[in-house]
């Protein structure tokens, strides 16, 4: 028998722009609890946004984060003694999170000294279709794509 399914937790909005993405995003990007300093650090990076580009940073951010969420992934499916990669549509809630994930791996994998800094650079790049967070949605497209003859296995 299978357990009852998980209860969704409601995230607060952020205080600032009354976003519940941005509280989504500040709470991947906090180490060890410490969100305050997460939270300066994505304020300041969309400042620096905003300093840059000319355009209002949470649009930039927005934009970063919409062009990142992944529409198809594949998932390991054994049938036969063998595991074929099936593609699968991905759940909104999915899509969501692993577009943040990926902004966050990436801007901290970044060269630059600071974090805000790194941040800021990679949300300008994913807002323009660029930068390693969008090449990784591409990546997974492009398998998907490649597999695309394993769709029949489907769940």
């Amino acid at each position: 028998m299978r357990r009852r399914r998980a209860l969704v937790r409601e995230i607060p909005a952020d205080f600032k722009y009354h976003s519940e993405l941005v509280s989504k995003f500040v709470n991947n990007l906090m180490y060890e609890g410490k969100k305050s300093i997460a939270e300066s650090i994505f304020y300041g990076a969309i400042d620096l946004i905003t300093e840059r580009t000319g355009k209002e940073g949470i649009d930039v951010f927005n934009q970063a984060v919409n062009n990142v969420k992944p529409m198809v992934e594949v998932r390991p499916k054994r049938i036969g003694g063998q595991t074929y990669q099936v593609p699968m549509e991905v759940r909104p809630g999915r899509k969501l999170t692993l577009g943040i994930k990926w902004l966050v791996k990436v801007a901290r994998s970044r060269g630059e000294y600071l974090m805000k800094d790194r941040l800021c650079n990679e949300l300008i790049a994913a807002s323009r279709k660029e930068g390693s967070a969008y090449k990784k949605k591409e990546d997974t497209h492009r398998m998907a794509e490649a597999n695309k003859a394993f769709a029949h296995f489907g769940w």
